[in-house]
Order: structure tokens, then C-alpha cells, then sequence
């Protein structure tokens, strides 16, 4: 069975993004505090990985991403793994999701109707790789020898394990999406590109997300959704708008819910913004995202909070204009 970012929309109005793996693996008893973060659990604890694709399925997402945002050959050999084992843990996280589809869908998905769910490859920056928050900062000082090596052999697995689409998220640098985006051109694999912003106009960075649009305007025909992740939600509804003005690809956005991450502890502190995420996401699909979903530290509740939110703007006839490839 196949399905798109295109059918999706046409048929839902907007596509319901899951929420975030690490917290809903420690709400389940996981530990994560290590380098390889999400990516341990696919050698510890993959029945777990795989109960949190089937709660965020039941909560109402239309898609998913793959348990591999951590999980690249450098991090886990340097972590006592051979790097047989490291590529077959990342083909895992792809595996365990396509497991976890299929019960859903037999349990219940096709039965109510539902879209059969996109699997989306986590494919996290370098500054994830360093596990000290440089994903947030970007500005590593590596060669473009070294970033592609560092991720052009991940995204090979993926794509071979069956993944839809690789998802090439957190990124702080508009070089380094550029560079990870032309590897997936060169695979002929459909991805898109999120990124991560310090505000409502800029990635981390610095480069305005309107010139990052604007960067893969043209030259990159297996683009299908272009972003934002990992970001305070008060600054999402600023990105999209200054996005919209420089796409009409479908803006793909999952917002932390506001707290502030700790590299060293690999925890997240203060207080989530007291605005509800029903509402933020009600407010980014107004303002033209057609894909709205959680990042860091939103679990279920979150994903149900957004399918109302899109309950309520497809009541009001909300739609927005977008090219679909």
C-alpha cells in the first residue's frame, strides 16, 4: 500500500505530524540519558518504540517519524556497536514503525477509515551527532567531505528499509540542508527539509527562512514539504507566513511545546508556554501550514489537541493553496 504527502492533504484538509519520541519513550519508562538518546532504545527497548508509534497512530497522526534521529554509523560504533550493527539498527527504526503501522492498520485503521500513515525518516543534523546541542547553533566547522559521509550511507538504509519520505529535520544550517538535500536527489528518494529556528524569521544560524525556501526553489524535484521543527511554538505562525511568501510547496511544521533543552542533562526545563497547543496549531493552519504536529516534549494529548484543531478549521472552510508534486 502506498499513500503521499499529496493524497493526505487532499483528503484530511492538513496532515497530523505525531509528537516526539524521546518523551513519550520516557513516559514509558525509558532512559535516555546517553549520547545516543532515542537511538538506544532501538537496540534496548524496541517494543517500546514501537507502542509509541501505535499511541501516536490511535491519537490521530496521519504520519510518523522513525525512531533514527539519533541513530547514525559514527554515534552508535563509538558506542561499542560494530557498524554491521549500527546500520542494521538504523534499518530497525524503519522496520519497527512499518510493523507498527500494519497492527494499526488492522486493528483499526482501515476499519475507520483512516489514511494509511506516511513513514517518515528522522535524519538529524551533525549537531545531533555531537549530542551537545549544536543542532540548536549549527556552525560545526566540518568539511562537506565530512557531512557527507556522515550522512549519505544513514540515508541509504533508510531508503532501502522502505522509508516514504526522508525527513531532514532540526536543521540549523541551510548548507548542510542543501548538501543532505542533494544526496536525496542524487538516491531519487522524495524528503523534505525542516528546520530549526531561534526566531520568527531566522534559522539557528541566521539565514532568513524565506531565503531558505527561496534556496530550494528550483533544482530539487523530489522536495515534497519544506519546514519547521524543534522550535518555540510562539515564533511557528511568523515562520509560516514568512515561508509562504517564498514557497507553495506544502510548510510542514512541529513546534516543541516551549521549554528550554539542557545538553548536558538531555532534559528540557521551564515552564511550556500556558497558551494551549490546540490552539497554536489552529493559529499556524490559518496562517498556511498544511502539515502540523509536536516536537520535544509532546506527547498524545498534543497530536489529539491538533486533529481538533484541524476539526475546527476545516469547519471554518480553511484551505490553503499549495503546489503538490
Amino acid at each position: 500500500m502506498t499513500n503521499s504527502i499529496a493524497d493526505i492533504i487532499r483528503q484530511n484538509g492538513i496532515m497530523i505530524i505525531d509528537g516526539s519520541m524521546s518523551t513519550a519513550l520516557e513516559a514509558l519508562g525509558a532512559d535516555l540519558n546517553s549520547k545516543l538518546w532515542t537511538a538506544r532504545a532501538l537496540a534496548v527497548a524496541p517494543e517500546l518504540v514501537r507502542r509509541v508509534h501505535l499511541d501516536y497512530f490511535r491519537a490521530g497522526a496521519d504520519c510518523g517519524i522513525t525512531c533514527s534521529y539519533q541513530a547514525t554509523i559514527p554515534g552508535l560504533t563509538e558506542n561499542g556497536y560494530t557498524e554491521a550493527e549500527a546500520e542494521a539498527l538504523i534499518a530497525r527504526s524503519v522496520q519497527i514503525f512499518r510493523e507498527a503501522r500494519e497492527q494499526w492498520w488492522k486493528e483499526e485503521g482501515e476499519q475507520a477509515g483512516r489514511q494509511w500513515p506516511l513513514c517518515l525518516a528522522g535524519i538529524g543534523p551533525y549537531g545531533a551527532y555531537l549530542a551537545d546541542g549544536s543542532e540548536y547553533r549549527g556552525h560545526y566547522g566540518v568539511s562537506d567531505e565530512v557531512l557527507d559521509r556522515f550522512h549519505r550511507r544513514r540515508m541509504e538504509i533508510l531508503k532501502e528499509a522502505g522509508a516514504d519520505i526522508l525527513l531532514i529535520e532540526t536543521q540549523p544550517s541551510l548548507h548542510e540542508a542543501l548538501l543532505a538535500a542533494g544526496i536525496a536527489e542524487e538516491l531519487g528518494a522524495d524528503y523534505w527539509v525542516s528546520f530549526s529556528c531561534r526566531d520568527g524569521r531566522h534559522i539557528c544560524e541566521g539565514d532568513l527562512i524565506s531565503d531558505c525556501a527561496r534556496a530550494f526553489a528550483e533544482g530539487h524535484p523530489h522536495l515534497r514539504a519544506i519546514g519547521v521543527n524543534c522550535t518555540k511554538p510562539e515564533y511557528i505562525e511568523s515562520l509560516v507566513r514568512e515561508l509562504r511568501t517564498a514557497t507553495d510547496l506544502p510548510i510542514a511544521v512541529y513546534p516543541n511545546s516551549g521549554e528550554t533543552y539542557d545538553p548536558v542533562t538531555k532534559s528540557w526545563h521551564g515552564a511550556a508556554d500556558s497558551k494551549d497547543f490546540g490552539e497554536y496549531a489552529l493559529s499556524f493552519m490559518r496562517a498556511g501550514a498544511t502539515a502540523v504536529g509536536g516536537c520535544c516534549t509532546t506527547v498524545q494529548q498534543h497530536v489529539r489537541q491538533t486533529v481538533a484543531a484541524r476539526d475546527t478549521f476545516l469547519r471554518e472552510g480553511g484551505a490553503s493553496p499549495v503546489h503538490m508534486r
